[in-house]
């Protein structure tokens, strides 16, 4: 354990990084988890309604620094080009 005060502070300060961290990851998580579940209903129209909510969640993720620049512009396509296949799987 750390014997210096700034080494304790510094130590407080991580742990309290570390849950807010966590939780933010938790919440993109759960968000991606019930966009799933909207695109793979029998509705996708659903999910197109809740993507630019999703879209928010995942920009404040990468405001918050918990996931990079990339990163969350790979999800961004990647859940777009879901969602259109879906919507082109159902018109057919």
């Amino acid at each position: 354990m750390a014997n210096h005060a700034s080494a304790l502070k510094a130590h407080r300060q991580s742990l309290k990084h570390r849950a807010n961290n966590r939780s933010n990851r938790s919440a993109l998580r759960t968000s991606l988890k019930h966009f799933e579940e909207k695109l793979e209903s029998a509705q996708p129209e659903n999910a197109q309604n809740s993507l630019s909510a999703l879209y928010a969640v995942i920009d404040k993720s990468r405001q918050k620094k918990v996931i990079s620049r990339n990163a969350a512009a790979r999800q961004k396509s990647r859940l777009t080009k879901r969602l259109n296949a879906a919507l082109a799987g159902k018109s057919e």
